[in-house]
């Protein structure tokens, strides 16, 4: 009976020491599927705690996709629950998806240029947050999560050319919106700045 508890204990370590450190993670995309703060916090407990349920089944090296796995069914889960699902539409009609540089690879700039980076942080943040469900899951996990198109692909269960599909066609979502905003708001701006999404 001791050396079940000593193993458990042992279980619940190995499982802490290599589940916590994406955490961040894990609530950074739960946040963006939820759209709710307290959804998110309950999406991401109910994952941690699936997770430690099973983690003897757990195989392979990298952790974080396997955890965003069982975060994104938990979260399908809920939507089912309640009734709603977001229907993935991959390609809209008449719109084009041009590549271009992304923001985090231009050259320094100047402390105003700077400021207005922070503003559109937010901006862009909004904006992935306004996103339909497959490219806002497929952004968070290319663009903040780090997860490689595989994993993307192991994540959302779907063949590595439909991620490919939505990040162009998500990026060119964020890429528009974000134009025309900057347009309507500060004229001529965005231009001026070589905005890319």
């Amino acid at each position: 009976m001791a050396n079940d508890a000593v193993a458990e204990q042992e279980r619940v370590r190995r499982f802490r020491d290599a589940a916590l450190p994406h955490l961040d993670e894990v609530y950074t995309l739960a946040r963006y599927l939820m759209r709710n703060t307290d959804d998110a916090e309950d999406a991401v407990q109910e994952c941690y705690l699936r997770a430690l349920r099973h983690f003897d089944s757990y195989r392979g090296p990298a952790i974080k996709p396997w955890l965003l796995t069982i975060l994104r069914n938990v979260c399908n889960a809920e939507f089912a629950r309640r009734g709603r699902a977001e229907v993935p539409t991959d390609y809209v009609q008449g719109e084009s998806v041009v590549e271009e540089i992304p923001m985090w690879q231009e050259p320094q700039a100047s402390a105003e240029k700077v400021v207005l980076r922070q503003q559109d942080s937010a901006t862009i943040r909004r904006l992935v947050a306004e996103l339909p469900e497959p490219f806002r899951e497929v952004i968070v996990l290319r663009e903040m999560n780090d997860l490689s198109y595989k994993e993307i692909a192991e994540v959302a269960g779907v063949p590595v050319g439909t991620v490919m599909s939505r990040l162009a066609r998500a990026r060119s979502m964020l890429r528009s919106t974000y134009v025309a905003e900057s347009a309507t708001a500060r004229p001529g701006t965005a231009a001026a700045r070589g905005v890319a999404l």
